[in-house]
């Protein structure tokens, strides 16, 4: 019950789910969000809904499930406005009519820009109030792959080459790029936005006449296009990790896309994507790709929860590290969940430690 429900005093923990945002992975968040939604325990929580908008404004949802289902209006009223306020020595969420929401923690379901990548974290350091997850410089380093693949080098860990460009060397220079490309790549490869998930933007090149297409519908999405190449007749596998400083790992499981590459309908939408858990693989396998993952997570500095991707190329037993996901989905179909599922945490369970876990660490 919202209105004056939105106060707390029965001694519950006051917990503040936000969902939505600017990003491009919106739809996503809102995919997240009612698999949370479903499982959240109101015997030990009280939920603060806050939808935000596709233009960024935070909004106390008077709907949440029709928000989360629908999705969120446009201008649902001024009196439903949300806003931040810094103060000295931390602040508070303000919500309708001036009143200050109390909030023990809050869960952002948020992926992408404006949510995944630090922003929101850094605010709501500035407000004191933990959060379920990684802090603001994890997130920004774990959301930019070219930082992110930078700190997995420098912590000795397998990646593949890769080459980072900004959107002004592309339009000043595209010629010298794409010749740049082919030498130190090669054909195929991957061109992707730097700062975005869910594949969004993301193109597998086979032709070197695509190259600029690829490279331009990348940085329609990011100022910063990553490009790296294809690791061929690669499996792809995916491990869990939750936690702070004590970290269980789960997994690996392995996606089977029907397409060329894993993209968003695929994780999505399509039908015949498999989620083989666990993947067939050998323990010997199994054992690195779970050290590696767990090295992916401190290399980082991530906290909470992670979704770490690899590559695996059976004939030659290469494991290579892909990327890390500081708020990974909590869909349906997605493998974070499912992965800690399957070795003996419900999804309630899983959900009440991650928020155990920011009380505890208390950011």
């Amino acid at each position: 019950m919202l209105g004056g429900g939105w106060v707390n005093t029965d001694g519950r923990k006051d917990l503040a789910i936000l969902f939505g945002g600017l990003s491009e992975e919106h739809d996503v968040s809102l995919m997240s969000v009612r698999s949370i939604w479903g499982v959240l325990n109101r015997d030990r929580y009280n939920v603060i809904p806050i939808g935000i908008t596709r233009g960024g404004v935070w909004y106390l949802a008077e709907d949440p499930e029709e928000w989360m289902e629908g999705g969120i209006p446009d201008g649902p009223g001024q009196q439903g406005r949300v806003r931040l306020d810094p103060g000295p020595g931390g602040g508070m969420l303000v919500g309708p009519q001036n009143r200050r929401l109390d909030v023990d923690v809050v869960f952002p379901v948020l992926h992408g820009p404006y949510g995944e990548d630090g922003r929101v974290q850094g605010a709501l350091d500035l407000l004191g109030i933990p959060y379920v997850g990684s802090g603001a410089a994890a997130s920004g380093a774990a959301m930019d792959k070219e930082i992110m693949k930078n700190l997995f080098v420098a912590a000795g860990l397998p990646v593949t080459d890769f080459l980072a460009y900004r959107i002004d060397e592309i339009v000043d220079d595209e010629q010298r790029i794409i010749t740049e490309m082919e030498k130190e790549l090669g054909l195929p490869c991957f061109v992707k936005p730097a700062r975005l998930g869910s594949s969004v933007g993301v193109s597998r090149v086979n032709r070197a006449e695509d190259l600029p297409g690829a490279l331009r519908a990348a940085a329609s999405h990011d100022a910063k296009v990553l490009v790296e190449p294809a690791v061929i007749g690669a499996r792809e596998l995916e491990c869990s990790v939750l936690g702070n400083r004590e970290l269980r790992v789960a997994g690996p499981g392995e996606i089977i896309s029907p397409g060329c590459f894993y993209d968003y309908d695929a994780k999505y939408f399509a039908e015949d994507t498999q989620l083989v858990i666990p993947a067939q693989i050998s323990g010997e396998v199994a054992e690195q790709t779970r050290a590696i993952a767990e090295l992916a997570f401190g290399a980082v500095a991530a906290r909470g929860m992670a979704r770490v991707d690899f590559f695996y190329q059976e004939g030659d037993d290469r494991i290579v590290l892909n990327e890390i996901n500081t708020i990974p989905g909590f869909t349906a179909r997605s493998m974070y969940p499912r992965l800690l599922v399957s070795e003996g945490l419900s999804f309630e369970d899983l959900v009440d430690e991650l928020i155990d876990l920011a009380l505890q660490n208390n950011h």
